[in-house]
């Protein structure tokens, strides 16, 4: 659906006019000409109905007036004149539920503790794994047979102050399966416990530092509801958080999903040139469930997270920097052990 700035505005101070502009009647998705002035008051009158609205709000063109400004601000993202409107509209159309419960969780995200975020996160994750599109997305994939799996899936090193944790799956560029996950919250809770700890080194072994979640191991859940409890229990997200400024993270070749939004919680990011940077999760009728709902708005604020996990892109390392989604852009090759 498209609408002027002004009818927009219109129809949400109407008793009805919101409930047209949702996914549950046929409107994932409605884009907002902001090229016509409009009274910011207006604006601010309406603003609570957009935060409720169940649907993507797309801010369309150069804002024209200070009102038309705030109008953008509150949109969930905004798209330049000549940027492709396809990029957003097709896979929101795509993925309704996911997309409208994805920009939902981030409106509100600026209010959110670090904790209440990872709990909202994992709770709108945990309804879309019984939902249609992530059903439908299992039924489209054939489940490969098990591979080869390394003794170890995280390898850890300590030297004085330091300690170095490695991704360690370079067969599947490191993707994040439960082995990973657990293995990575027993090392970083080593630093976290250890005052003494100054630093921690977080890298990846092979070509790529994560590959995000391992799609061989997504739908194999007892129940969403225990693997939500599961999650926020082992949250590798919740202690990097934790660490803050003593864990730096280095990234290269694939860094999806969780292998951006794990990092993004702690200290330092540096990336290689060869680093590629996506949110793929929506594409399987999903959100960000390594805490990238939480992680990258703090970094890049909400509009460019969701373009990055609504359109799909994959973005390299100096529009990373340029967001400041990471911190530097490093050629030199790091070691595999300290």
């Amino acid at each position: 659906m498209q609408l002027s700035a002004r009818h927009f505005i219109d129809q949400l101070r109407s008793p009805y006019g919101a409930e047209d502009l949702s996914v549950a009647n046929g409107t994932p998705l409605v884009m907002v000409d902001l090229s016509a002035e409009v009274d910011p008051l207006d604006v601010d009158r309406v603003a609570p109905a957009i935060e409720q609205l169940v649907c993507v709000v797309v801010g369309v063109g150069t804002p024209s007036s200070m009102g038309a400004q705030r109008l953008a601000e509150l949109c969930d993202l905004c798209l330049g004149t000549d940027d492709d409107p396809a990029s957003i509209i097709e896979p929101v159309s795509r993925h309704p539920i996911a997309s409208a419960s994805l920009v939902m969780l981030l409106r509100g995200g600026d209010r959110r503790t670090i904790t209440e975020g990872l709990v909202a996160e994992s709770a709108v994750y945990s309804l879309l794994q019984s939902g249609p599109e992530f059903a439908s997305w299992r039924a489209s994939r054939a489940r490969r047979a098990p591979r080869p799996e390394p003794s170890e899936a995280v390898r850890v090193e300590r030297r004085h102050n330091r300690l170095h944790v490695v991704l360690s799956r370079p067969h599947v560029h490191n993707a994040f399966n439960v082995a990973l996950r657990d293995q990575l919250v027993e090392a970083l809770r080593i630093a976290l416990v250890d005052p003494s700890i100054e630093q921690v080194l977080l890298t990846g072994d092979g070509p790529s530092f994560c590959s995000g979640g391992d799609l061989d191991e997504f739908g194999s859940f007892t129940d969403p509801a225990s693997a939500h409890v599961v999650r926020l229990t082992r949250s590798a997200g919740a202690i990097v958080s934790g660490l803050g400024p003593r864990i730096e993270s280095y990234l290269h070749g694939a860094c999806m999903g969780a292998g951006i939004e794990v990092p993004t919680f702690g200290g330092l990011v540096a990336a290689h040139p060869d680093s590629r940077i996506a949110l793929p999760e929506l594409s399987l009728g999903l959100i960000p469930g390594a805490g990238g709902t939480v992680s990258l708005p703090r970094r890049i604020g909400k509009q460019r997270t969701a373009l990055l996990a609504l359109s799909g892109m994959v973005i390299d390392a100096p529009t990373a920097l340029g967001w400041g989604l990471i911190d530097e852009i490093r050629d030199e090759e790091l070691p595999s052990c300290l």
